[in-house]
């Protein structure tokens, strides 16, 4: 490793630096909206109750800015739609003229309805319903659909706050001796039976949490590992142009011995560069910000895993550099083979949001066992037996290549 700098640089170095970028980059979609602050253009054309109130909740929520004005003037359509249509603001909330009528209209209703039934024979004005008037979410071209959603529901409760406290205070109103109690909260009456979450593990062990960095690192770490053929089929490869490879084998023993020593050799190099890329998440994603990486408490479940990672990664690369006669030629198909099998195995994206054609083939993968494994350790709080098929595939995987590469460097 000394007199190989560049090969050191990319067994250890580059995987650092790809955990790093990948968990900045990834850190948005992996956080929640409801702890990000929006900047939102308020367009009233209403100018009634019910506006008014939804610009107050907007704004007690602190996750809007509200913004009424721009360069100066008040907000017109036409500008809404203009600097939505630019990407200077993420969306934009149109209210239409007539929205406070028909909600005061439609709590009529409810009113005369719940009256009736009561006894109270007082009616409040009230005509029919109409379909055609809604509040106006404007967004971005760009923006993304779960961005969309999570705005459109929290702009919907907000709306349903407004129309519940004018249905209260409608239905006060039939009876003119009744004075309105002011003291009387709704919403936190409605909210005393909630959901919450809860979780699937025992509380006396760890609640691990998926971020970021609880992707990216075993991810990308695993990726390093696989990575690590480049080196070794190189290596392979230059012995065999040097020579060196044909003194080895002139060696008295079975060549199988050979193969045996190369692959501990880097089964154990993966197995350190694994878990320094476990170290970097652990010590050095807080110092930039991110959280730090949550280890289990079955350590020797996860250097089983790590191991047959390892051994399938170091096979693969000295199946690739016996199958190739130069370095030209297993270069490009060594990086190549570990980029598509590092998309369809989870690396990239999560293997469910994946095509269900892509699902199947993911199976032929390493990278997606090897990972599957690695969360069932690190967030799933699992048993020796929830790692056995990750292992087994692995390993089985391991004595296939190193089978064919005995053969065809036998047939060689």
């Amino acid at each position: 490793m000394r007199r190989d700098l560049g090969g050191f640089a990319l067994l250890f170095l580059m995987p650092i630096l790809l955990i790093i970028i990948m968990a900045l980059v990834q850190d948005g979609p992996f956080k929640d909206y409801k702890d990000r602050k929006f900047e939102t253009l308020f367009l009233n054309l209403d100018q009634g109750k019910v506006a008014a109130s939804i610009k107050k909740s907007l704004i007690a929520s602190e996750q809007f800015t509200i913004i009424e004005t721009l360069n100066g003037k008040s907000l017109e359509e036409a500008h809404v739609v203009k600097a939505i249509q630019a990407g200077k603001y993420q969306f934009a909330i149109i209210m239409k003229k007539g929205i406070s009528a028909e909600i005061v209209n439609s709590g009529n209703i409810i009113a005369n309805q719940i009256g009736k039934k009561i006894g109270i024979n007082a009616q409040l004005p009230h005509r029919e319903s109409r379909d055609s008037i809604a509040i106006e979410l404007m967004f971005d071209p760009v923006s993304k659909p779960a961005m969309k959603i999570a705005i459109t529901n929290a702009v919907e409760r907000f709306m349903q706050k407004v129309q519940s406290e004018i249905v209260l205070d409608r239905i006060a109103s039939l009876s003119p001796n009744t004075e309105k109690d002011t003291s009387f909260d709704f919403e936190k009456i409605l909210h005393q039976v909630g959901v919450k979450e809860v979780s699937s593990q025992p509380k006396n062990e760890m609640q691990s949490k998926m971020n970021s960095v609880q992707h990216n690192v075993p991810a990308w770490a695993i990726f390093g590992m696989f990575f690590m053929i480049i080196i070794i089929s190189e290596s392979i490869i230059n012995e065999r142009l040097s020579g060196s490879w044909t003194r080895i084998k002139l060696i008295p023993g079975n060549f199988s011995h050979i193969l045996m020593g190369k692959l501990m050799f880097f089964v154990l190099l993966g197995i350190v560069q694994f878990y320094l890329m476990l170290l970097v998440g652990v010590y050095v994603m807080p110092l930039i910000g991110l959280d730090a990486l949550q280890l289990s408490d079955s350590p020797l479940l996860l250097f089983i895993l790590v191991s047959s990672i390892s051994c399938c990664a170091t096979a693969y690369g000295i199946l690739i550099g016996i199958l190739f006669n130069s370095s030209n030629q297993a270069l490009p198909v060594a990086a190549i083979s570990v980029v598509i099998l590092s998309a369809i195995g989870g690396v990239w994206v999560p293997i469910e949001v994946l095509p269900n054609v892509l699902k199947s083939i993911s199976l032929i993968s390493p990278m997606r066992w090897g990972l599957e494994g690695i969360n069932n350790v690190l967030l799933r709080q699992c048993s020796f037996t929830d790692i056995i098929k990750p292992c087994v595939v692995l390993l089985s995987g391991s004595a296939i290549t190193l089978s064919l590469a005995w053969l065809i460097e036998k047939k060689k």
